[in-house]
C-alpha cells in the first residue's frame, strides 16, 4: 500500500464544469419490496432485504446499473484518474526485492519485476551469492484467473516441499496445494474449502489445517499424511461455540503445533509436538469468562500474555509438563501505563512488544542470569514499528521494520546483545523527497474531555488559513491500532495541497486496551463522536474547512462512514466508504452471516433489548434521513465475505430514496473480488486512482446546479 506524490504546482484541481453536471445521467432506482419483521415489539420494514439474494432477478442487475452509473458520472475524470495512477506508480520501485531472511542454511526472499502484478518467491542455499532458485512464482500460478491470493504459505521444516493457501474468488474459501521444490511439480494432494491456518510436523510428510463451518468461522483442526486421501484426515481439534475462532500455526522454536480458540473475551490454547504429531492435543489452560491469553513456547516453558488481575495485559511464564493456571509465575508484572501487545521469545533472549503514550516499543531482556532489560528507541514523534518473523530462534539479533508518515518504510536488523542496529534497507522511493514534507502529533479534546491522538502529514511551509483541503481518516474497531506510517500514496494527495490526517479514535488501542474497551459494545458511540470531534477540531484550527474536508474509512471504518454521515453530514464535504459495514441489526440477527455470532461480543446482540436499543441508535442503514448528505462514493465486493455486497447496496438504495441533495452518489461494486477488492497490486492501483479522483473531482467542485 504504498506507492507516491508529484509536484502540486503543475496539477492544479480542476472544477466539475457546471455543463456536465447538468448532463449527468439518471441514477439507477432500486425496487422496494418490503420485508416486515417485529424485534421487542418494534415493527420494522426492510424495503430492499431481497439484494441479500444475488440470484433475485432484481439483484446483479441493478448492481450494473449502479456500475453503469458509476463510470458514467466518472468519465469526465479519466484524465485525472490516469495522472494519479502514473503519479503513484512512479513512486513504486516496480523492480525490487525484499531483504533475504536466514532460515537454517537457506535464505528466502520475495521481489517483483516491472510489469508483473504478483511478488516472485525465491531462495538461496547457504549464502547469499548462490545462485537464485524460483520457488514460487505468483505471476504463473495466477495466469487464467482475474483473481488470485494466497492465505498461507509454509515450507517443510526440511525445506524440500511448499504448502500454500489458494484463493481464486475473493470468498476466501481457501485451496491447500503442495509443491515438491525438487522437482518443481504439485503433489496430487489438494484439498478444497479450508480456511485459514497451515502448520508442518517435523516429518515433512503431515501437516494440520482447518475448516470453517457453515458462517465461515474457523471452527476445527485436522491433520493430513501426503499421499492419503483427504477421507482419511483426522480431525484433531473442533470447537463448536460460534463466539470462538480457531486457529493452527507452529510455534518459533519448531517444537509445537499451536493450536488456538478465541473469543472476543476468552481464549485457550492446545499443544501437539511436532516431531509427535499424532499425540492428542495438551490443554494449556481452559477458557474462562473474561480471561485472555497468548502462548508462545521458549527456553524453559511456555510465555503468556494475558490480561488476569491486569486490564493492559502481562507476561506469565508456565513449565511444559504443566502449564495449568496454577503453575503460572509473573515474569513482567503489569504497568497502569504500558500496554503489553505480544511476547517474542527467542534462545538468549525474550523481546516485549509494548505500547506507551500510543507508541510501539520494544522491550529486550537478556536470558543470561542477569536478566538484563533495555528498551530499543525510535527518533520521530509519531512512527510504527513492527517485529519481522525472525524464524531463527537461535538467533542473537532482532529484525524489525520501522516507518513514519514522511520515513519510507526502513528493515533493521538490531544485534540485541550490543544494542546496535544496521539498516538492511530503505524502501526505495523515486522522486521522494521527504524535507518537503512536515508531520505533525496532535490532540483534540473529546466531549467526555479524552484526548483524541490525531496524526497528520503535509507539505512544508503549510499555513493554516482554513483553505487547504484535508482527507480525515479512522478506523477504530476490534482494538486494531492504525500506526502512523508510510504511504507514498498519499503523496499524489498532498502535492495537491491535501493535509493526511489520521484520527486515532477509540476502539483501537494506540493508548492501552482501555482505548479498545471504550469503544465497543454500550461505548462504540464514542468511536464515532471522536472522529466528529477530531474534525471539528481541524476546522476549529484552520487546517481546513468543511468546505474542504473529506472521510474515508473501510470495512468497520466504513460502518464510521455511515455513522459520521448520519449525524454530521454538513462538517463533510466528501465521504468514501469502503466495504461498509452499515446494516447492523440486520446483519448481526444472522448467524449464517460469516463473522456475525462472533461479534456479538464486539457490537452486541440486537437479540437483547439493551443491545438492540444501543445499536438502533447508530445503525447507518436504519437511521437514513430526509436531508442533504455529503458527496458519497461507496465500494464493495460481490465475493466479499466479511462484509456483504448486500449492506452496501441496500445503503446505497435507501440513501437514494430517501436524501434530499442532489450530491453525487455513487456505488462501485468490484464483480468479481472481495473484500480487499483486486488481487493485483497494478488493479490496486487504478481502485486507489479511482477513489482519489473522486474525492479531489469533488473536493474542488462547485455547488451542484
Amino acid at each position: 500500500m504504498h506507492l507516491r506524490s508529484f509536484i502540486a504546482l503543475r496539477l492544479p484541481l480542476i472544477a466539475l464544469p457546471l455543463a456536465m453536471a447538468a448532463q449527468s445521467p439518471t441514477p439507477p432506482v432500486a425496487k422496494r419490496l418490503p420485508v416486515a419483521s417485529v424485534l421487542h415489539g418494534e415493527r420494522r420494514v426492510d424495503d430492499y432485504a431481497y439484494f441479500k439474494d444475488r440470484n433475485h432477478p432484481e439483484t446483479i442487475p441493478y448492481l450494473e446499473a449502479e456500475n453503469r452509473y458509476t463510470d458514467a458520472m466518472m468519465a469526465h475524470t479519466a484524465g485525472l484518474q490516469q495522472q494519479l495512477y502514473d503519479e503513484m506508480l512512479a513512486k513504486i520501485k516496480e523492480d525490487d526485492s525484499q531483504v533475504p531472511e536466514r532460515r537454517d542454511g537457506w535464505y528466502y526472499y520475495s521481489r517483483t519485476e516491472k510489469g508483473k502484478p504478483y511478488p516472485i518467491y525465491v531462495r538461496k542455499r547457504g549464502s547469499l551469492g548462490a545462485k537464485e532458485e524460483v520457488y514460487f512464482d505468483q505471476n504463473a500460478e495466477a495466469e487464467g484467473h482475474a483473481f488470485y491470493a494466497l492465505g498461507g504459505m509454509e515450507v517443510s521444516p526440511d525445506h524440500q516441499l511448499l504448502a500454500v493457501l489458494v484463493d481464486t474468488t475473493g470468498y476466501e474459501d481457501f485451496i491447500l496445494r503442495v509443491r515438491d521444490l525438487r522437482k518443481g511439480t504439485w503433489l496430487p494432494d489438494e484439498i478444497e474449502q479450508l480456511s485459514w491456518g497451515l502448520a508442518w510436523a517435523n516429518d515433512n510428510r503431515t501437516l494440520f489445517y482447518m475448516t470453517p463451518d457453515s458462517a465461515k468461522r474457523g471452527d476445527a483442526v485436522w491433520r493430513h499424511v501426503l499421499g492419503t486421501p483427504r477421507s482419511a484426515d483426522v480431525k484433531v481439534y473442533q470447537d463448536d461455540d460460534v463466539l470462538f475462532n480457531v486457529n493452527v500455526r507452529r510455534s518459533r522454536n519448531g517444537e509445537w503445533i499451536l493450536i488456538s480458540s478465541g473469543s472476543f473475551t476468552s481464549s485457550e490454547w492446545h499443544l501437539i509436538p511436532t516431531d509427535r504429531p499424532t499425540e492428542r492435543p495438551r490443554l494449556v489452560e481452559g477458557r474462562r469468562p473474561g480471561i485472555e491469553y497468548e502462548v508462545e513456547p521458549g527456553e524453559g516453558g511456555l510465555y503468556l500474555v494475558t490480561n488476569e488481575g491486569a486490564q493492559n495485559f502481562r507476561v506469565m511464564t508456565a513449565p511444559l509438563a504443566n502449564p495449568g493456571r496454577a503453575q503460572w509465575k509473573d515474569w513482567l508484572a503489569p504497568r497502569a501505563d504500558v500496554f503489553v501487545e505480544g511476547v517474542m521469545p527467542f534462545k538468549h533472549h525474550v523481546v516485549v512488544i509494548e505500547r506507551r503514550d500510543g507508541l510501539r516499543r520494544l522491550r529486550i531482556t537478556a536470558l543470561d542470569g542477569k536478566r538484563d532489560t533495555h528498551e530499543v528507541t525510535f527518533p520521530e514523534a509519531a512512527y510504527g514499528v513492527f517485529p519481522g518473523e525472525n524464524p531463527q530462534y537461535e538467533a542473537r539479533a532482532l529484525r524489525f521494520s520501522y516507518s513514519s508518515l514522511v520515513t519510507p518504510n526502513t528493515v533493521f536488523d538490531y544485534d540485541m546483545d550490543r544494542r546496535t542496529r544496521i539498516e538492511q534497507k530503505r524502501t526505495e522511493v523515486p522522486g521522494y523527497d521527504p524535507t518537503r514534507y512536515e508531520v505533525e502529533r496532535l490532540y483534540a479534546i473529546a466531549r467526555d474531555g479524552t484526548r483524541i491522538p490525531i496524526s497528520l502529514v503535509h507539505r512544508t511551509g503549510f499555513v493554516r488559513d482554513g483553505k487547504a483541503p484535508l482527507l480525515l481518516y479512522a478506523y477504530g474497531s476490534y482494538g486494531s491500532t492504525t500506526e502512523p506510517t508510510f504511504s507514498s500514496q498519499r503523496f499524489a494527495l498532498v502535492d495537491r495541497g491535501f493535509t493526511y490526517a489520521i484520527a486515532h479514535v477509540r476502539g483501537g488501542q494506540e493508548m492501552g486496551r482501555p482505548w479498545y474497551d471504550d469503544g465497543k459494545m454500550l461505548k462504540k458511540m464514542n468511536t464515532f463522536t471522536d472522529f466528529i470531534d477530531v474534525a471539528d477540531h481541524l476546522v476549529k484550527e484552520r487546517y481546513t474547512h468543511p468546505d474542504r474536508l473529506a472521510a474515508n474509512g473501510g470495512s468497520a471504518g466504513g460502518l464510521l462512514m455511515g455513522v459520521i454521515a448520519n449525524l454530521r453530514p454538513e462538517l463533510f464535504k466528501v465521504v468514501v466508504a469502503d466495504v461498509p459495514f452499515v446494516d447492523v441489526i440486520n446483519t448481526m440477527l444472522d448467524a449464517s452471516i460469516p463473522l456475525t455470532a462472533q461479534e456479538w461480543e464486539q457490537w452486541g446482540n440486537p437479540q437483547k433489548v439493551e443491545e438492540y436499543r444501543y445499536l438502533k441508535g447508530y445503525s447507518p442503514y436504519d437511521n437514513v434521513e430526509a436531508k442533504a448528505y455529503p458527496r458519497m462514493l461507496v465500494t464493495s465486493g460481490l465475493n466479499d465475505s466479511r462484509v456483504g455486497y448486500f449492506e452496501p447496496t441496500k445503503w446505497v438504495a435507501k440513501l437514494r430514496a430517501t436524501k434530499t441533495d442532489a450530491n453525487p452518489l455513487l456505488l462501485k461494486m468490484h464483480m468479481g473480488a472481495g473484500h480487499g477488492g483486486s488481487s493485483g497490486r497494478y488493479e490496486r492501483l487504478k481502485e486507489q486512482a479511482f477513489r482519489f479522483a473522486f474525492i479531489v473531482d469533488q473536493i474542488n467542485a462547485g455547488p451542484i446546479q
